[in-house]
């Protein structure tokens, strides 16, 4: 049974009549593993023959980058991380979270792809909900756009042509407690940082550019692997049952040289910042993992 929505829990607020600016001030707040060479046949035999190198279980390592990272008592974490340029990648849990506003991409995502399909652009109004719902995280613009996608069902059908298969809308207005995986996640970013997409170049360049622009203060999360530059979409909810945080960073970030996607999901946090330092720790890990692997 989903919880009611509190009026300061961010994920949760569905009231289409709240202000962007209270809403935006409510959210401000591991290939390269070589077998060793050996000879065969017999004696005479003067050349050795290499071994071939044993496959490298990047899913393996990753569990092991995120099982050294601090995780509270109760607390859940579970990553999903690809470098675009080698296609390597690597996935730790397989749990379903709430996405709290991460779902704000999965919905513009959505609505960019009705529009493609109707042959038209967003309008001035689309665009207005879209900015404030990326950049500012605004609850009222997301709730505006989760009506004109036709909600859960318009998310799903958008989602099936994105290949995601285990994210699930938020009942009625509650768009916050959609749920989904690290890998569905993944999934998304592909379809909006790389080229095989359902969503057209222009649709693609729109909301990279609106996960570049995020506003101050809320540009935490998986950036903190990505000191050569990122763009992100974040979320965090407080549940009004425990009091405990859902804390989730997805996107694209670049470090040494090369160029990574990232989703980090969490929950059971006690409080936020504890939330956020796990989700940078752990995304931290999993971009370290793929750099040496």
């Amino acid at each position: 049974m989903y919880v009611t929505a509190r009026a300061h829990d961010p994920g949760e607020l569905v009231s289409s009549s709240a202000s962007p600016g209270t809403t935006a001030a409510l959210e401000a707040t591991v290939e390269s593993a070589t077998a060793p060479l050996s000879t065969t046949g017999p004696a005479r035999a003067t050349t050795p023959v290499s071994a071939s190198a044993s496959p490298v279980d990047r899913d393996a390592l990753l569990a092991e980058a995120v099982g050294a990272v601090p995780v509270e008592a109760g607390a859940r974490v579970s990553v999903a991380v690809l470098d675009t340029e080698s296609g390597r990648s690597a996935v730790y849990g397989d749990g379903a979270f709430d996405t709290a506003s991460i779902v704000k991409a999965d919905i513009l995502a959505s609505l960019l792809l009705q529009a493609q399909d109707a042959g038209r652009g967003l309008t001035a109004r689309e665009k207005t909900y879209a900015a404030a719902m990326i950049r500012d995280s605004d609850n009222a613009s997301a709730t505006a756009l989760w009506k004109a996608i036709g909600q859960a069902q318009g998310l799903a059908a958008a989602n099936k042509r994105f290949g995601l298969g285990d994210t699930q809308g938020g009942d009625g207005l509650l768009w916050g407690l959609t749920q989904t995986t690290a890998a569905d996640q993944l999934t998304l970013l592909r379809q909006v940082f790389g080229d095989d997409s359902q969503l057209d170049a222009d649709s693609r360049q729109y909301l990279r550019g609106l996960m570049g622009d995020i506003a101050a203060g809320q540009d935490w999360g998986v950036s903190a692997a990505g000191p050569s530059g990122f763009a992100l979409k974040n979320g965090w909810l407080p549940r009004s049952a425990t009091g405990l945080w859902d804390i989730n960073s997805v996107g694209r970030v670049k470090a040494g040289g090369r160029e990574y996607l990232v989703a980090v999901l969490s929950d059971g946090n006690s409080t936020k910042a504890k939330g956020i330092s796990l989700v940078e720790t752990a995304a931290k890990a999993a971009v370290s993992v793929l750099a040496k692997n």
